[in-house]
């Protein structure tokens, strides 16, 4: 892994690289809680902890935890190597490890710090982007992993083996950490402390953070939505308060030199093991003549080991996203299919997203107008328009985690597996590091096919 920097002060930059060469090791992940190598709270700057949470989360979110979920979504492929064998379903607990220790500590841990230091000094604004990117954060591992420890993590020494909290539980806990984010930054005081070009993500625009936790909760709602009228219309309410263009999207930009790349970009400089054009949804793309082909897939893009990237994601300064316009849109269509039965409504929130995902790529109008005419139309039926909406979303999310969310929600696209007897994997396992230190709590029963989230139904 190469170390992250980011490029708003020297001050920030050191930190980022005191943290991530930390991470970096292996062996630095015992626990969620034996960080010795964590800086003391009352000498850390909120600006520069946040920088740091920021670009810790997206280099996470955009390294083993992308690869693996575009693995098993299959809009990656392999046939060599380590990544062959995940793409045959062969991962051990070991796998994990990583994902895992940088998830928790090296953006979990920093954001608990960030929190309490937002909170003790009065700092709303601080205080309401750190819950915002925790509930980001556990979103992400909860839908990952199921279960995990949060109520008794972060305490250090005085709790070294933290029980594990129930992943519906957890739901819960990150709801009420949007609720206490989006009154802290509708507070008038926004305390001493006020962010600026240290947020990377949002420039300190704290109006575009609380369409982010509004953008979140949807999501949450989203996922308990199957046959069930009240989450949709709870998540519509959500998306009503979210993302109203492209301009809001909650994404990180990475810089244009090496050492602040986009960690796809560092994976294929580094290796040349996962394919993309000649994957099942790089086929399907092609076939369907998808003006984004050659943005997501392209075999003449030019990187060190000729993998096939598109530009758009595989460039050195390529965006990890989190969440985006379009998926609230297509989020708005299949609540509206759930709560409504409206098939003509709901149509038009689906060519919306479509429309939004393509501009946004950059794809010129008279093609995505081509491309409405020949996808654009939803049948008339509630569970068959919700699985043409979400075949299409799935291409939106491409690389993004939520797309191996939403195939176990609505097992759209069908994927066909391409090892074994027991279908697509349905959750990340949990990591060594787990079973070593903290044995008596977690789940010993765990594996790649079960326990479910209890999401996916």
């Amino acid at each position: 892994m190469k170390k992250l920097k980011n490029n708003t002060s020297l001050i920030m930059v050191t930190m980022a690289m005191m943290i991530l060469a930390t991470s970096c090791k292996k062996s630095f992940y015992t626990s969620v809680n034996r960080n010795t190598n964590a800086p003391d709270p009352t000498s850390i700057i909120p600006s520069v902890m946040l920088s740091t949470v920021e670009g810790t989360l997206a280099y996470t979110q955009g390294g083993d935890i992308s690869r693996y979920t575009s693995l098993l979504t299959q809009q990656t492929s392999s046939t060599s190597r380590q990544a062959g064998a995940y793409y045959q379903y062969t991962f051990t607990s070991v796998d994990f490890d990583s994902p895992w220790g940088n998830l928790f500590t090296s953006v979990m841990e920093n954001n608990h710090t960030l929190m309490q230091i937002s909170d003790s000094k009065g700092d709303n604004a601080y205080g309401g982007i750190s819950r915002i990117l925790m509930a980001y954060s556990l979103q992400l591992a909860v839908d990952e992993w199921g279960s995990m420890p949060y109520a008794e993590a972060f305490q250090g020494a005085s709790k070294l083996q933290p029980k594990y909290d129930i992943d519906k539980d957890l739901y819960d806990t990150i709801a009420n950490l949007l609720t206490t984010a989006v009154s802290k930054l509708n507070d008038p005081n926004p305390g001493v402390d006020a962010p600026g070009v240290e947020d990377v993500m949002f420039g300190g625009d704290l109006t575009r953070w609380i369409k982010f936790a509004h953008a979140i909760q949807a999501r949450l709602y989203m996922h308990q939505s199957k046959a069930d009228v009240s989450m949709a219309n709870k998540a519509l309410a959500e998306i009503a308060q979210s993302f109203s263009s492209n301009a809001d999207n909650a994404q990180y930009i990475f810089a244009s030199t090496e050492t602040a790349a986009n960690p796809w970009y560092q994976f294929n400089e580094q290796r040349g093991d996962i394919t993309f054009d000649t994957s099942p949804l790089g086929v399907q793309m092609a076939t369907d003549n998808d003006p984004r082909y050659l943005l997501f897939t392209d075999p003449t893009f030019t990187d060190v080991n000729l993998v096939g990237m598109g530009p758009y994601y595989g460039n050195i300064n390529s965006p990890v996203e989190f969440i985006c316009y379009d998926e609230i849109l297509f989020m708005k269509a299949e609540a509206t299919l759930i709560s409504t039965g409206d098939i003509m409504a709901a149509q038009a929130f689906y060519r919306a997203a479509i429309t939004a995902n393509m501009k946004k790529l950059g794809v010129p109008d008279a093609n995505i107008t081509v491309y409405i005419a020949s996808k654009g139309t939803l049948p008339l039926t509630v569970n068959g328009a919700i699985t043409k909406v979400s075949g299409e979303e799935y291409i939106t999310l491409y690389l993004n985690p939520e797309a191996f969310t939403l195939w176990r929600r609505n097992n759209s696209p069908v994927l066909t597996p391409v090892s074994g007897a027991l279908g697509v994997p349905r959750r990340f396992l949990y990591p060594q590091t787990e079973y070593s230190y903290n044995s008596a709590n977690v789940p010993t029963s765990a594996t790649l096919f079960s326990p479910k989230i209890f999401w996916d139904k």
